[in-house]
């Protein structure tokens, strides 16, 4: 039997022409759209959406009504145990007074974080007020309110004393706010530009190597509202449950308002570059989006709890964050 390839002559039957290959159009290529980060657009969507007045109207009944019957039936249960058994029933009683209690501890702490959060807002709004109208007054008192809320922290300690000998200097406001910015607030946005990369190298991480569905997205939603509220607490406005419930919301509503939750084509250009995206599963893709969208968040964050906006040139890098955290995974991915 002979071996080797076989040729079969095409022979032209009623004056028709073979065929040309060679004139045959390409095949297109498909390509796959790039990565998006849907773990991230689902997480701010769902964090941003905000209920209908009926919804809210539903649960604040729904939630009355339980705590009503609740209430109802536990004082049943302990008048009837006091009756039956008087020991035992005042036992569940000092129980349930001493339950009462924490929960109204844990309400008031979470007006004081209320409370704390409104006095970051109002001390960027007098600030904003005193730069637009370039009150020297108004900008001393910002500064001297700004010194009382980080009297008790030992990382702007060396920055109060610096602040205290050079703001007679000073003799306008955007000057004295410029001055404040730098030295009190610098310690603050180092502290808070790490905790942002920390949570973008773990979503990223996160995204590319847990492969179950909705993981992602919990675990993106997990680690920014973790972020957010780490950014809080360092700029002073330390909030409870409901309060970094609340600041998340508000930060997220900016971005999707905005349409920062997009992937913009020059995000993921300080570490991806040119086409290496396409060179990478797809999963991996993803999860260097993800990160890059949570750094997004966690700048819009520092931006919504600092007691003093931006002035020029301070406002931290969106790409140098993406850089500096997700970096080190490329540069593994670049080894392997």
């Amino acid at each position: 039997m002979a071996k080797g390839p076989i040729l079969f002559e095409i022979e032209d039957e009623g004056g028709e022409v073979a065929p040309d290959v060679s004139s045959a159009p390409p095949v297109p290529d498909v390509q796959e759209a790039p990565p998006q980060g849907q773990a991230m657009q689902i997480a701010a969507r769902l964090a941003a959406r905000k209920p209908s007045k009926l919804v809210r109207l539903f649960w604040w009944l729904a939630t009355a009504l339980i705590g009503a019957l609740v209430s109802i039936a536990a004082w049943s249960f302990v008048t009837d145990l006091i009756a039956r058994s008087p020991l035992l029933g005042w036992g569940i009683t000092v129980l349930l007074a001493a339950f009462l209690v924490v929960l109204g501890l844990l309400c008031l702490r979470e007006l004081a974080a209320f409370g704390r959060l409104s006095r970051l807002d109002g001390l960027r709004h007098d600030a904003q007020e005193a730069l637009a109208t370039g009150e020297l007054t108004r900008a001393r008192d910002v500064t001297d309110r700004l010194v009382r809320l980080y009297k008790g922290r030992e990382e702007t300690r060396w920055g109060r004393d610096r602040l205290a000998e050079l703001r007679g200097d000073q003799l306008d406001a955007a000057a004295l706010l410029t001055l404040a910015e730098a030295e009190m607030l610098g310690p603050l946005d180092v502290a808070a530009s790490r905790e942002v990369e920390a949570a973008t190298r773990q979503v990223a991480t996160v995204t590319a190597l847990v492969p179950l569905a909705l993981a992602d997205v919990a675990a993106a939603l997990t680690s920014n509202l973790r972020m957010i509220r780490r950014i809080a607490e360092i700029y002073g406005g330390r909030s409870g449950f409901f309060g970094s419930w609340r600041l998340t919301r508000a930060v997220l509503s900016h971005l999707v308002a905005t349409g920062a939750v997009a992937v913009g084509d020059d995000m993921l250009e300080p570490i991806l570059g040119g086409s290496l995206l396409g060179k990478l599963s797809r999963r991996f893709g993803e999860g260097m989006v993800n990160g890059a969208l949570t750094a997004r968040v966690g700048v819009a964050a520092m931006e919504v709890c600092r007691p003093l906006t931006f002035s020029e040139g301070k406002r931290p890098s969106v790409r140098g964050i993406i850089g500096r955290s997700l970096s080190g995974l490329f540069k593994g991915s670049d080894k392997g």
